[in-house]
């Protein structure tokens, strides 16, 4: 691609709107049904969500039309939704009522202005292109992430689904709490929670093309209306207040609050940020485009900005919603600008109609909507990446994308989100630097005239006066010492001569050419010659800059010319 394509793609890349730049006319009835679909999830939940917060049921709407524009305006996903979600509604009330204390007022405020702070930090994390950090989060990682919020989710509305009293704490604590409370079933909850899952369960799976979220939603709506069962103890949404938010920035608040609450802002931009990339990505890949880190932030920082300016809360990357939006058939943004268009309507008019939804029949459009998203099967694929060699080159560490990714659903499922995430990527980092401290020394030997990996070549040659060794990665700090005890202890009393094989060794650094001058040393004072082949690219620009340091290797181009002055025995490959 030459400079001028690259230019008018990264120009395209930058558009406003860009999941509608290009916009098929088909693309039309899936887009709305899609957001008719996710409108009748959206309202609800962010009622709900809104009282996670702490504040009333009515922000969580405020919150959700302007993100839901802006988004779609700056972010790079045709599919994710964007609006109020449990782990991000959590950590606001963590955040804000230490400070704000019994004052409603005051925290209402707060609330907004946590928004606002962390819409800032995304947009200037967005405009310094820090997107790249999103490369520390790697694919297992996000899996496992996915998988555990998933089943947190899931726990989460069993207790609406079930009628029962939720518990405090992390999952597990939920599910005990939810197995506690079994003997104190809402009998008639439960058979709308049951008939609701059921029902959107067998629409997605026989009727794909039927907005089976969207029937459910109405049908219980008219089931509570026609045999009063919220007069039989079927919880519903209650009372929402109807019209549109003030605009603008929090009344009554100083600079100091938008000082204190701007670290914060950045721990609830990375939840979001990582939830959001991760629902992003899942959907990206099944339909085959790619979504850029750089302006997910921008879309999550513009997002915020304008909901907490329209008197809203902290918003992201909705997993469920995007989960359900994906279902439906969304293939632009343009279902997400339905959605807001409806809530829109719906604060307007339509705030009594969502009075009736019966909250078992929420929890199970949300339970049947993520629960997809609990791929076992990808994590037991991550479990088979495993063989015998890598187990004894790597120990523990073997199966490490396997290890990460428990550890990243684990950390979700018992510490929650944040913590979650956080010892998902150390434990990826972790076992990376372990992995690279101990890069495979293989042993070389001849067939048909190449040098390869004895181990999986047995009947290569070898011969008895040297040893010709590759390291299997970069040669460096960390693995420097390994790697000269794993040469060392391959050097027997009849070795003359052991060669290094550098092809496959892509860098070296200082420490690790020191390293070699000392192996020499060492291998000299046994009578053993050590010689370089392939000294490419860095590798040799290293050794000849540390030449003047005193490191003077033997280096050839090739390792048959390094061993055809062999100071041993003469003789061909035995």
């Amino acid at each position: 691609m030459d400079r001028g394509a690259t230019r008018a793609t990264v120009r395209r890349n930058w558009w406003l709107f860009a999941s509608l730049q290009g916009y098929d006319r088909s693309w039309l009835r899936p887009d709305v049904i899609a957001g008719l679909t996710v409108w009748a999830v959206l309202v609800p939940e962010s009622l709900a969500y809104a009282t996670i917060a702490g504040v009333a049921p009515v922000v969580g709407l405020y919150a959700a039309v302007p993100a839901l524009v802006l988004y779609a305006a700056a972010g790079s996903s045709r599919h994710l939704v964007v609006g109020p979600m449990s782990a991000t509604a959590a950590l606001s009330a963590a955040i804000i009522a230490p400070v704000a204390g019994a004052d409603g007022g005051h925290y209402l405020t707060l609330t907004a202005v946590l928004a606002i702070m962390t819409g800032v930090a995304g947009l200037l994390a967005g405009l310094c292109r820090l997107g790249f950090a999103a490369a520390f989060i790697s694919e297992p990682v996000l899996k496992g992430f996915i998988v555990g919020l998933a089943l947190t989710i899931v726990v989460g509305q069993v207790p609406k689904l079930f009628g029962v009293p939720k518990a405090d704490g992390d999952f597990f604590e939920q599910a005990w709490g939810v197995i506690r409370h079994l003997g104190d079933i809402q009998w008639t909850t439960f058979a709308v929670g049951a008939a609701s899952l059921v029902s959107v369960l067998l629409l997605k799976r026989w009727l794909p093309l039927v907005p089976g979220s969207l029937v459910v939603v109405l049908l219980s709506i008219v089931a509570v209306s026609v045999f009063s069962l919220d007069e039989h103890g079927v919880d519903i949404v209650g009372h929402i207040d109807a019209g549109l938010p003030s605009i603008g920035l929090p009344q009554g608040r100083t600079w100091r609050d938008y000082y204190d609450l701007a670290g914060p802002a950045f721990g609830v931009l990375l939840i979001g940020f990582a939830e959001g990339l991760g629902a992003a990505k899942t959907y990206a890949a099944k339909a085959g485009y790619e979504v850029d880190a750089n302006r997910e932030l921008l879309g999550l920082g513009a997002a915020n900005l304008g909901a907490g300016l329209s008197s809203g809360m902290v918003v992201n990357g909705s997993l469920s919603k995007t989960a359900v939006n994906g279902t439906a058939g969304a293939k632009s943004q343009l279902s997400g600008l339905v959605v807001a268009v409806l809530t829109i309507v719906t604060l307007l008019f339509l705030t009594g109609l969502f009075e009736q939804l019966p909250e078992a029949t929420l929890a199970a459009v949300v339970i049947a909507a993520v629960i997809e998203l609990v791929d076992i099967a990808s994590l037991r694929r991550l479990y088979g990446v495993w063989s015998h060699r890598l187990g004894s080159i790597y120990g523990f560490a073997a199966r490490a994308d396997f290890t990460a990714a428990i550890a990243a659903m684990l950390g979700v499922l018992v510490f929650d989100t944040l913590p979650g995430l956080v010892i998902g990527i150390g434990v990826s980092m972790l076992l990376l630097l372990y992995r690279s401290s101990r890069p495979n020394v293989a042993v070389l030997g001849q067939e048909k005239a190449m040098w390869v990996d004895t181990d999986r070549h047995p009947h290569a040659e070898v011969r008895g006066d040297s040893v010709v060794v590759r390291v299997e990665g970069g040669l460096f700090f960390a693995n420097a010492d390994h790697v000269k005890e794993r040469v060392e202890a391959l050097c027997t009393d009849g070795t003359r001569v052991v060669v290094l094989d550098a092809e496959t060794m892509p860098f070296i650094d200082v420490s690790a050419a020191q390293m070699l001058e000392e192996l020499q040393d060492a291998l000299r004072r046994r009578g053993i010659e050590l010689r370089i082949a392939h000294d490419i690219g860095q590798v040799r620009d290293v050794l000849e800059d540390t030449a003047h340091d005193g490191v003077h290797l033997t280096v050839f181009p090739t390792v048959d010319e390094a061993l055809a002055d062999s100071p041993g025995p003469a003789g061909s490959a035995e």
